[in-house]
């Protein structure tokens, strides 16, 4: 087969590694053109020697094409794999130190709260410039398959306003499916599972084993769990009173709702340290900052161990590989998928990106019905949409009104900020990220204004309600093993 793949944020080694392996263990794919882009020259060709040595080994006769000239990389491609973070460690730290001031405290801050949000306009601001290069070197009608979050308001500029058809894809459905057939001590490929919602707030809303509604089942199940009993309690607790399983973990989906990371003295109850995606305050974050030199420490060593084999046997459970493969050779294959809504569910906003079932052959990527959400569960997604819609609408314009109205709206940025201080943290946060936002050029010289007139509302000596110490270098090595996959 003949077509062209371009990876965007390729320099990213683990991931992008990953993806790329479980795309070349197609058969049918051992002829096609593959390009690698990143901002970081020397990362990328570290990435493209570790691949292009794992096809030499496999004798796969592609060569990697890898430059620092987007436009390039794109040029006649029909698939765009995206996996790019804008403003890197500089920009997350941003994200989630400056609204702790303000005693919003995130777990990530990487898809709704205060962090999400700003994230949001770095990535939009960004994305829509690749939909431009798509559009004028790329193969007429190229796909876009975005791993960037925030998943659901990037995909969505994306598609109104980019001109690209992008499908957003996330992983955390499938680790959800894991825990769930755990529970029931049934082994995952007997059941029959539904999600649908939006990206990080999706809902197992039917679990069915032999035609067997298992719903009833799962609440005992988490709760009588050694593990999941005290590493998911926000999880527990959301189905305990809406009924229906969250696909997120703990500590994302604590920080979408505005009930569980408001009072700083009750957090600590409802999250885990024993990983940082329970709950810690900052935990990715933390995670982030400790591996910071995680490239140049272990890339020497991975090159020292064997090649990847591209046969199959190491291809995991990522959809993109699968998405391709189905679109290519007509195989069939059923994943979840993040796609404008247009009415797949009803009760939820018809301009909106929703998170559902698809299937996808030759003729296409084919998205059902779906019908109403349950009542509380639309209510939970709906809340957050409004969010999303003017954080997008706000990357767009560079409308800092909008991207203020959207920051009180967020649920727990609500809980915890009035309104005064909502608009003096985004102005504050503009100011910050000022190099990632090029639409907010004059927005950003307003927010200067504001923070020069010295009647400035008193920020909070705050860190977190449960933040642990960044481990040292040589804590991270003893610990490299069980980090590679975070890395």
């Amino acid at each position: 087969m003949k077509f062209k793949i371009a990876f965007i944020g390729a320099g990213s080694l683990v991931f992008a590694r990953t993806l790329f392996t479980d795309i070349m263990s197609v058969p049918e794919f051992s002829d096609i053109e593959v390009s690698f882009t990143d901002i970081n020259a020397e990362n990328l060709e570290r990435t493209r020697e570790l691949c292009q040595r794992d096809l030499d080994a496999n004798h796969i006769p592609v060569r990697i094409e890898a430059t620092t000239d987007r436009r390039e990389a794109f040029r006649n491609a029909r698939y765009i794999v995206n996996c790019v973070r804008v403003g890197g460690l500089e920009g997350f730290e941003k994200d989630v130190e400056i609204p702790l001031k303000y005693g919003v405290d995130q777990c990530v801050g990487d898809t709704l709260c205060t962090g999400g949000i700003m994230y949001g306009q770095r990535v939009i601001a960004a994305m829509l410039d690749f939909c431009k290069d798509i559009r004028e070197v790329a193969e007429p009608g190229a796909i876009m398959l975005n791993y960037s979050n925030p998943n659901a308001m990037a995909t969505w500029a994306c598609n109104k306003y980019g001109g690209v058809r992008t499908i957003g894809l996330c992983h955390g459905e499938i680790h959800g499916e894991i825990q769930i057939a755990e529970v029931l001590g049934i082994p995952r490929e007997e059941l029959d599972i539904t999600c649908a919602g939006i990206n990080h707030q999706t809902w197992y809303i039917a679990v069915k084993h032999n035609g067997e509604d298992m719903l009833s089942k799962l609440l005992p199940g988490f709760e009588a769990h050694e593990i999941y009993s005290k590493q998911e309690k926000v999880r527990i607790d959301i189905l305990k009173r809406f009924g229906y399983y969250s696909t997120e973990s703990n500590g994302h989906l604590s920080e979408y709702v505005a009930w569980y990371r408001k009072r700083p003295d009750e957090i600590k109850d409802w999250i885990n340290l024993d990983k940082w995606i329970h709950g810690e305050t900052g935990g990715y974050l933390r995670v982030t900052r400790e591996e910071r030199n995680w490239f140049d420490t272990e890339y020497p060593k991975i090159l020292q161990e064997p090649p990847r084999k591209l046969d199959g046997s190491e291809r995991g459970k990522e959809h993109c590989s699968y998405i391709i493969e189905a679109l290519e050779t007509g195989r069939k294959y059923r994943g979840h998928f993040n796609v404008m809504n247009e009415g797949c569910i009803t009760n939820l906003p018809y301009e909106s990106v929703v998170e559902v079932p698809c299937y996808v052959d030759k003729n296409g990527i084919s998205v059902p019905k779906v019908g109403d959400l349950p009542l509380g569960c639309a209510a939970v997604c709906s809340q957050s949409i409004w969010v999303q819609k003017l954080a997008v609408e706000a990357a767009v314009a560079g409308d800092a009104e909008l991207l203020k109205q959207a920051a009180l709206m967020d649920p727990l940025t609500g809980a915890v900020c009035n309104p005064p201080e909502v608009w003096q943290m985004i102005d504050e946060m503009l100011v910050a990220e000022e190099e990632w936002l090029p639409q907010y050029k004059e927005a950003i010289a307003k927010a200067k204004e504001n923070l020069a007139k010295g009647d400035l509302i008193p920020t909070k000596d705050y860190h977190g309600a449960v933040r642990l110490r960044e481990k040292t270098p040589e804590e991270v090595e003893a610990e490299k093993e069980s980090r590679k996959i975070t890395a």
